[in-house]
Order: C-alpha cells, then sequence, then structure tokens
C-alpha cells in the first residue's frame, strides 16, 4: 500500500475530476441538455457508482489527513472492490460485446475512452495503489453481483412496461448478398444481449456469462486480498 496520503489525495481528486468530466459529457451537459435517458444504461450507472465513490474517497482521505491515514471501516474496502469490480465489467462487455459493432470515430473520441476505459482503470488503480489487505470476506465476493443483478431487472421491467430504446432491423427475407427485406420493431433493451425479443432466452445464458465474470473477477480480488494480509503479518 503507498502510504503516502497526499499522493493518494491528488491522484483521487484528479479521478474524480476527469471521470465527472466524463460521466456529465455523455449525458449531454456540455450540449446545453441534459438526456435523462441515459440513466437507464449500465455504463452510465456504473459510472455514476464511480463518481459517487470518488467523491467519498476524496473527503475520507481529506480527513485523513487531520485524523488518520486511512479509513478503518471495512465497508469502505468493500465499496471499492464492488466498484472496482462493477466499472471492470463495463470495460470487458463493452469491448468484448458491443465495440466490434460501432465506427472507429467513436470508438476512440474521450466521451467512449472516458467511460469505458479511463474510469475503469483509475478505480482499479486506486484499489490496487492503496489497497487495506485483510478487509475483505468470502461474501463480499457475492455483493459484486447485487449491482448487475438489479440492473438486469430493472432493464427487464422496464421493457415489459413498453419502454423502447429506439428501432431495430428485423430481416425477413434474402433477396440477395446486397439485398434484404424486413421491418422495424422497437428495441426493448439497451444492449442486445439482454434483448428477449432479438436474442431470446439466449438473454439468460449471456447473464449467466456475465455474473460467471463478475464471481471471478470477485474471487481474485479477495485471493490477492487474503495474500497480501499474509504478507503484512
Amino acid at each position: 500500500m503507498l502510504k503516502n496520503i497526499r499522493f493518494a489525495l491528488v491522484f483521487r481528486l484528479i479521478a474524480f475530476i476527469i471521470i465527472s468530466i466524463g460521466f456529465v459529457r455523455e449525458l449531454g451537459v456540455f450540449r446545453n441538455t441534459v438526456d435523462f435517458d441515459m440513466f437507464k444504461y449500465y455504463t452510465i450507472q456504473s459510472n455514476l457508482l464511480a463518481v459517487v465513490m470518488f467523491a467519498i474517497l476524496v473527503v475520507r482521505t481529506v480527513k485523513g489527513l487531520r485524523e488518520n491515514p486511512h479509513c478503518r471501516a471495512a465497508w469502505f474496502t468493500r465499496l471499492r472492490m464492488i466498484c472496482s469490480v462493477n466499472l471492470l465489467l463495463t470495460f470487458i462487455v463493452f469491448w468484448a460485446l458491443l465495440a466490434p459493432n460501432l465506427p472507429t470515430f467513436y470508438l476512440l473520441s474521450f466521451s467512449n475512452l472516458s467511460i469505458h476505459v479511463i474510469a475503469p482503470l483509475l478505480c482499479f488503480a486506486d484499489y490496487i495503489l492503496f489497497y487495506e489487505a485483510g478487509r475483505l470476506k468470502y461474501k463480499d465476493v457475492y455483493f459484486t453481483c447485487i449491482f448487475p443483478l438489479f440492473y438486469f431487472v430493472f432493464v427487464t421491467v422496464l421493457g415489459v412496461a413498453g419502454y423502447d430504446y429506439g428501432n431495430r432491423f428485423v430481416v425477413t427475407n434474402y433477396i440477395n448478398a446486397d439485398a434484404v427485406q424486413g421491418y422495424l420493431a422497437p428495441r426493448r433493451a439497451p444492449y442486445f444481449f439482454l434483448d428477449f425479443d432479438e436474442v431470446g432466452m439466449m438473454v439468460l445464458a449471456y447473464v449467466g456469462v456475465i455474473l460467471a465474470v463478475i464471481l471471478i473477477a470477485g474471487h481474485g480480488f479477495y485471493l490477492i486480498d487474503r495474500k497480501l494480509k499474509k504478507k503484512s503479518i
């Protein structure tokens, strides 16, 4: 653990500013508007979690300059771990499932990189640089699944209630290599892998894989915590 609390404060303050800029930019604040529909996307919700976490980190670090070098509350370490795992999920899912179908100009834009690369890496870097070994319990591994499961229920309920995310083109007939017939249908999920209309019950398979990735990451954090605890004894 890096014990220079002033360095921690500078790092966390910069991280908070960068993530906040990316977050409000994606909401459209810099275009003189706020698109509240963006809150229906996992990326925005997870980045909001990162903004809140770094805001708490900055406050706690400032408080630590006056009192203690670090927070002694176990829940604080759990929050950092849960946030790091969920932001890493944002990183993995976006680049593995969504990025291949998106244009290069968007992939390389600051808006995209800030929320899908920089924010996850900053959360992970903060956890690694300023870890406090021995604070995690095994049950904390499963707490990392709460937010993604909540989101899955959230978007499923919205879809059943009739909310749509624009239209998708449904192919009904292939005429030749360059022409197809079809129609536009409402997209009732923010991502294709959560859309029962598009991939059917495969949604459950995608959710299962995502939960497996989360649990693997959570176990990885837990094992690192145990190993570092042994070294500190």
